[in-house]
């Protein structure tokens, strides 16, 4: 059995850790790499870093700063639209940025994203 987190990029690591820190059970209060919405094989569909169920209706996106923020252009406008596909099937999809997940106060964005509040700098406008 492969082992959820061998794919997952240093920033996930670190949310999914925190999550199991936080008493969080995987496969029962949230999903990694959820392709609830599809996956990306599915033409429109996506990949949800964490879909949870409790709280019901809660996603993160992990935005990773080179692709997110560094290339020219950047997925922006994926993200908004994922972010607007997620809440037409009335679910919220909070952004955490990979430089707040790798610095000193990781665990205070996680704790505010399971709070449903984004401080990431793509909603933010940055």
């Amino acid at each position: 059995m492969l082992d959820p987190l061998a794919l997952a990029t240093e920033p996930e690591r670190v949310v999914y850790n925190i999550l199991i820190r936080l008493g969080y059970v995987p496969d029962v209060d949230f999903e990694f790499q959820s392709v609830q919405f599809g996956g990306r094989l599915d033409r429109g569909g996506q990949v949800v870093d964490f879909w949870f169920t409790n709280p019901p209706g809660l996603a993160f996106s992990v935005l990773g700063e080179y692709f997110h923020y560094q290339l020219r252009g950047g997925s922006r406008a994926t993200d908004f639209q994922a972010r607007e596909e997620l809440a037409v099937n009335g679910a919220t999809l909070i952004f955490l940025d990979e430089t707040d997940l790798l610095g000193p106060r990781a665990e205070f964005f996680v704790t505010e994203g399971l709070q449903f509040r984004d401080h990431s700098r793509l909603s933010r406008g940055g």
